[in-house]
């Protein structure tokens, strides 16, 4: 049977096998065969550590390259350059003795009638303008060379080094040619080592897997400090409270060092850093490391490619979806507003990227998504706004600077810009942890460039506007605070008042806390259902 042979069959091999360790009288069939067998996987590791122009730096694969031909570039002009000097110097010799040739019978009697070589020497020297190098080989020539053929040898030899001369001359004039050389001789080395693969990598269809096809797409926080602390945390970390609540510790804070901005996105989409001078960098959000609620987090540093005085100012996810129709909507702190098509950032360089160009004095504080059609608010720290058609701004490109958008009283700074429609509210938080929404419809729509309308009444009980933004109602607010401490409560449990109150209190603060910002996430609820207030 099938069966039987196959038992036979393996048990050949298993005593060939086995006969070049040991010679057992009889076989035993219970021993089973060991297979000799490759590995499918080898993993080793390197170190990109390079000095380049002197200084240590870890280098990407593209930067070595780019430095290896660099240093090749160098290679070729100084190789050319000792090419060149050394053709120079022995056409110098050979156009002394091609005088001396056209001289013959003159040199021959200077020679003669000198008592020393110096006297030769110089008497050449003199009498045919000759260096002290073309006289002293003229003095060393040997007499067969006076022979035609020898004469002919050496203007032979003159020309083809005039010839070499002026090529040499020439590469070093011309970078392209250098470039040439250098892919020629690289060619060269292809030809004489280059050889086919003997092993087979792959047999099939070809599976690409990025490294994203390997990320769990689910719901999370960033979280990022005022000193530069970034972190990636589970939205289930913070349970909703009701207004009035004193919060949980949301991430370990040393000294002064607080929780700046926090966003809720995915971890597959597109997070954009705007920072103070108006560049912008991209992750994604799963590049960002995972740490749990009170930890510190990972410097941004070691992330972004962040030049000396520059600090993230706003963090914004995006979709696929939004680099196809959607716009930026730029606001700086003293109050020029500008526009600009998403898709202008699709190709942001690890470097970072030009967002904008800011006056001087002046800071970017806000960057909101808009979909090019919607109306804009701006709210300043002293508690007036105003509202205006986003479509009166035209469209500028990543380099301009902008137009006002609010003429701000004296001391007065923006604190925020929302996109907002009809059918919302404005959410205005204080500093000593009051707020309120108002109905979008006591905001009416006016030109940009006005000093704006109340929109809360700033007392020394709520103190100036942390913050403004535009909600439906339905969300979940986290607020943040210098020592940070996070609050999570759903927004319909902060009052709805009119445009010119104080607000109701929100968030209970420690002596000398004061609210530093905000962020809307998700509503959820407890697992029981309802709203936690333990916490």
């Amino acid at each position: 049977s099938l069966k039987r042979l196959f038992k036979i069959t393996f048990a050949d091999a298993s005593r060939r096998t086995s006969m070049t360790k040991r010679t057992p009288s009889r076989l035993d069939s219970s021993r089973t065969a060991v297979i000799p067998s490759t590995s499918l996987q080898t993993n080793f590791s390197f170190n990109m550590l390079a000095i380049e122009k002197g200084v240590p730096k870890i280098l990407s694969l593209r930067q070595i390259i780019d430095n290896y031909i660099e240093h090749q570039k160098e290679v070729v002009v100084r190789r050319t350059r000792f090419d060149k000097e050394k053709a120079e110097a022995r056409a110098h010799i050979l156009e002394g003795l091609l005088v001396a040739l056209d001289h013959l019978d003159e040199v021959i009697a200077i020679i003669r009638g000198s008592q020393t070589d110096a006297e030769a020497q110089a008497e050449l020297m003199s009498r045919f303008n000759l260096s002290e190098r073309q006289s002293q080989a003229i003095l060393d020539m040997r007499l067969r060379r006076l022979t035609g053929l020898e004469r002919d040898k050496i203007q032979a030899e003159y020309n083809d080094l005039l010839t070499l001369i002026a090529d040499l001359a020439d590469i070093l004039a011309k970078p392209e040619r250098v470039s040439t050389i250098i892919k020629e001789e690289l060619d060269e080395t292809k030809r004489k080592y280059a050889d086919d693969r003997r092993t087979e990598l792959m047999v099939g269809e070809a599976l690409t897997l990025e490294d994203e096809d390997l990320i769990e797409e689910e719901d999370v926080l960033i979280t990022l400090s005022s000193k530069g602390y970034i972190k990636r945390l589970a939205q289930d970390e913070f349970r909703s409270q009701k207004r009035g609540g004193r919060g949980v510790q949301g991430t370990g804070v040393n000294d002064d060092d607080f929780v700046k901005d926090l966003v809720s996105t995915s971890t597959h989409d597109h997070l954009l850093f705007f920072t103070n001078l108006g560049r912008v960098y991209r992750l994604k959000a799963y590049e960002i490391p995972e740490y749990g609620r009170t930890a510190k987090g990972l410097p941004i540093i070691n992330l972004l490619k962040l030049d000396e005085g520059e600090n993230i100012q706003t963090v914004i996810n995006l979709t696929q979806e939004d680099f196809k129709n959607k716009h930026f909507f730029f606001t700086t702190r003293l109050g020029v507003v500008k526009r600009t098509s998403v898709s202008e950032f699709n190709n942001i360089r690890q470097n970072g990227l030009k967002a904008l160009n800011l006056r001087e004095g002046d800071q970017l504080i806000n960057v909101i998504l808009t979909n090019g059609q919607d109306d804009i608010i701006i709210g300043t720290k002293t508690g007036y706004s105003v509202r205006f058609s986003e479509d009166n701004i035209r469209s500028m490109s990543r380099i301009a600077t902008g137009v006002k958008g609010i003429t701000l009283r004296n001391d007065d700074i923006v604190v925020g810009a929302s996109a907002i429609s009809q059918d919302q509210e404005v959410l205005v938080i204080t500093e000593k942890g009051y707020g309120k929404r108002t109905a979008a419809s006591e905001y009416p729509t006016k030109g940009r460039g006005g000093k704006g309308i109340k929109t809360a009444n700033i007392t020394e009980k709520n103190g100036p506007l942390a913050g403004l933004l535009t909600v439906s109602g339905d969300e979940d607010i986290m607020i943040i605070t210098d020592t940070g401490v996070i609050i999570r409560t759903r927004i319909e449990n902060i009052s709805q008042t009119g445009r010119s109150t104080q607000g109701v209190k929100v968030m209970r603060l420690d002596e000398q806390a004061k609210i530093v910002t905000f962020a809307l996430v998700k509503s959820v609820t407890t697992d029981e259902g309802g709203i936690d207030e333990t916490e």
